[in-house]
């Protein structure tokens, strides 16, 4: 079951509701704003994910982004989200070499920005550092399927598990994740039916992108299902609003204001006495 209203939403909340057959939100947020939206629009996690790469930060890929980069992301997620359960995404490279790397990486997030749990992105290495983080007392999220960090080298971006034996190396990674303490996974860019079958097999909250609505939640970017981020959507991708557009038309209409004028009018600006006016130019005369 969801937490009290006003209470922060804990793990144990998101194990309740898949018990109890509830459907979780989740959704990206990078910024204070973004995470006060989400938590005044009632979503149960917010992820800080490292897609603040591309959409926050320009970058072309999630590669690039450092962990002091997505640290500045989480500290200000944080402050804007007060009940949804926080989760920072630990970016490539800060965790894979080695278990004290990614249990130092995750001890960041949870010190210096307040997350509540972290994620990382695949099987493979991927369960022992999960593990190790774990042991070390913070709560991790896992993600199987298409994982941006590592898909130029797997593939590309493709969905996964098209075929039997590749859903079934999709539940085995997934199976080890849960193994290894993961208190939730994400499935991206699956086929319905394959992730629906997975799921089944799991006893963790699954919370899919691109995955069919037969999983136990649903995760999408903030700045794909509000049409603030440009380009072509993933063929996954719900948009809601049209808020780049909005955005454009609404500074355009302030440019074309102050190009002729229009901006500032006298309501937009701040009054003097007459007197103190006059002795002000009387001040002026004099130097």
């Amino acid at each position: 079951m969801h937490a009290p209203h006003g209470e922060r939403i804990g793990i144990a909340d998101l194990a309740g509701m898949k018990a109890n057959g509830e459907r979780i939100v989740m959704v990206t947020a990078y910024d204070y704003p973004s995470a006060g939206v989400a938590d005044a629009a009632g979503v149960d996690v917010v992820l800080v994910g490292d897609s603040g790469a591309m959409t926050v930060l320009g970058y072309d890929s999630t590669v690039p982004v450092t962990v002091d980069e997505m640290l500045v992301l989480c500290r200000a997620a944080r402050r804007g989200a007060h009940r949804p359960l926080l989760v920072g995404d630990l970016p490539f490279g800060s965790y894979e070499g080695s278990d004290a790397d990614a249990v130092a990486t995750a001890q960041r997030f949870v010190k210096e920005a307040g997350c509540d749990a972290v994620k990382l992105e695949g099987g493979g290495s991927s369960v022992e550092r999960a593990r190790a983080i774990v042991r070390a007392g913070i709560p991790v999220m896992g993600h199987v399927g298409l994982t941006p960090q590592t898909a130029a080298s797997d593939g590309g971006l493709r969905a996964r598990g098209r075929t039997a034996e590749e859903a079934l190396a999709v539940l085995d990674a997934a199976r080890a994740l849960e193994d290894a303490g993961c208190f939730s996974i994400v499935f991206e860019a699956m086929p319905a039916a394959a992730a629906a079958a997975i799921a089944l097999q799991l006893s963790v909250p699954v919370i899919g992108i691109g995955a069919g609505a037969d999983v136990d939640g649903q995760v999408l970017v903030f700045h794909d299902l509000l049409g603030i981020h440009d380009g072509a959507p993933a063929r996954f991708v719900k948009r809601y609003d049209a808020l780049r557009d909005r955005m454009i038309a609404g500074v355009a209409s302030f440019t074309d204001d102050v190009r002729s004028s229009g901006y500032p009018a006298p309501e937009h600006t701040y009054g003097m006495p007459a007197e103190e006016q006059t002795r002000l130019e009387e001040l002026l005369a004099a130097r």
